[in-house]
Order: structure tokens, then sequence, then C-alpha cells
């Protein structure tokens, strides 16, 4: 069997690592070839594609794909490899199932309610209007060509390397407070087990891959900071604070998002809270990553 990660980043490494035991190789896409050593370093071969067009090298690398994983945004006509590859079997004749890496974002703004996968997708940004595309089209192409298609809505993601420790030790950390604000969030490497789990299964369908606690930001600021022994940044209130459009758009979503979907199917989250997962990183020292 071969997996083959298209934009093989932060997740697609994650996954990279956890998956590959299960396959006799794989695969990753990247943009530049300077990031060819992180992703060997993962365990990934890596092959060039800037999205543009298939390479005979990227074609022979798909050949003999049984696995595949889009992590690769979209864009305003939807997802540029399915418009690169109309029928997925023509470059990758054995491939049974792909997931398709989308966001929490699509559900838009739910006012601090708790949302399931049955939730109405309502996105607010440019960003996840383009992600509720994405996803139809895997779906239905999924369906088109009998390939057993997931569709994993993430959270916000981090892990070592990416965290709240990471911003106290460069001094960017900041207790944004806005009232009665929560966000969910997902482990890069519970990222990988879901992956894994749904691979193993051979399930397809939409699945929210996130922790069980959503918390306002403020509060994951003050947990790695207690960890470390050092002074709680001050508050700075959301209505003063310069953010970028990108980053104020985060906080123009209020939602609770359950995953008892996965739960239920018999996952378990490694890191279902924020504090286990700190705790578990500031103990191993595998923070900076």
């Amino acid at each position: 069997m071969k997996l083959m990660i298209l934009g093989a980043g932060f997740s697609g490494k994650a996954i990279g690592r956890i998956c590959g035991s299960t396959f006799d190789s794989v695969g990753g896409t990247t943009r530049k070839q300077a990031n060819f050593t992180t992703l060997e370093a993962a365990g990934i071969q890596p092959s060039i594609f800037d999205g543009t067009q298939i390479s005979g090298a990227l074609s022979e690398a798909l050949r003999d794909v049984t696995h595949l994983v889009q992590s690769i945004s979209p864009g305003e006509d939807g997802d540029g490899f399915l418009k690169l590859v109309p029928n997925l079997k023509t470059f990758m004749p054995k491939l049974v199932w792909a997931g398709y890496l989308s966001t929490i974002g699509v559900y838009g703004d739910h006012k601090g309610a708790w949302v399931d996968e049955e939730a109405p997708t309502t996105p607010l940004s440019a960003r996840a209007k383009e992600r509720v595309v994405a996803e139809s089209q895997w779906l239905d192409a999924g369906a088109r060509e009998n390939i057993a298609v997931a569709v994993l809505r993430l959270s916000g993601i981090y892990g070592p390397g990416r965290n709240a420790f990471v911003n106290l030790s460069d001094g960017t950390a900041r207790r944004l407070v806005k009232k009665d604000q929560v966000f969910n969030r997902i482990r890069c490497e519970d990222i990988g087990r879901v992956t894994a789990f749904l691979i193993e299964r051979k399930l397809g369908g939409i699945y929210n891959v996130t922790d069980a606690e959503p918390a306002p930001a403020q509060d994951v600021v003050e947990y790695a900071a207690r960890l470390m022994g050092i002074d709680v940044p001050p508050d700075t209130p959301f209505e003063q604070a310069e953010l970028s459009p990108m980053a104020r758009s985060f906080y123009a979503e209020n939602k609770r998002v359950s995953n008892a979907r996965l739960r239920g199917i018999g996952f378990e989250f490694l890191y279902p809270n924020y504090r286990v997962s700190l705790e578990n990183m500031w103990a191993e020292q595998s923070w900076k990553g």
C-alpha cells in the first residue's frame, strides 16, 4: 500500500509519521525543494507540486497510490487537484480511500452553541466557503468513482513546534479576551491518529476532528505560563487589540464543536483537552518541536 499526502505541511507531516508503519511507502508534495529534508525526516518521499500542473515525476509517484490525503487549500473555483485530475483513478488506478482536510470554519458562527456534523454549513469567511465547495467535490468524486472519501473538519491545529509555550518563549503570546468566546483545538498527532483509524476501517463520511473541551484562548496561555513557571501575560481586551483581518475573522465565529461521532465509532483521543496536551509537551520537553 502507498499513501500520498498532497501538501505535506504541519498536519501532513504528522500524518506521515503516524501512518508510516502501515504503508510500504509514504509520499508527500511540497512547492519547494528546500522542504525536502524535513519531509524525509518524517519518513515522507517528497515530490514537487505547485498546484498548477501534474508533472511527469508526480504522475509516476501517483501511479501506485492506494490512499490519498488532500491538505492543500482550495481556491475560488474549488479544489485545485480535482480540477487537474477530474478522474482520480486515471492517475491512481489503485486508489481506495481519500481524506480531505477541511475546517470547522465551515459551520460559521453559532453564538457559542454546540454543533455536530449534522449542523448546517453557514461559513462566514471566503476561505471557509471555498472549503464547503471542495468538500462537496471530494464527496461527489468518491461516490462517482467508488472511493471511500472522509472529510476531516479540523479545529485549531497545534503541537510540538506550534503552541502556547513557543509563543510565550518568543514573546508573542497574548491573553486576548473577548467575552464568552471559546475555541476548539486539535493536536497534530491526533489528526494523524484519526487518519490512521479511518484508513484501517475503510471509513468515509464527515468527521469533526477536535478536542472535547472548547475553551477561551486566554486560558490556554495562562495554563502554559503556569507550567513554565513564568508570569502570565496581562489581559488584552479584544476591542483594543491590533489584529490582522484573518485573525479578527477567527473571533467572529463562536461555537462549541462536538467530536461525539468519532468517539461513538471507537476512536479515543490521546489529547482530549489542552491541559492534558500541554502537560505532556512540558513533561517531555517536546514543545519546541
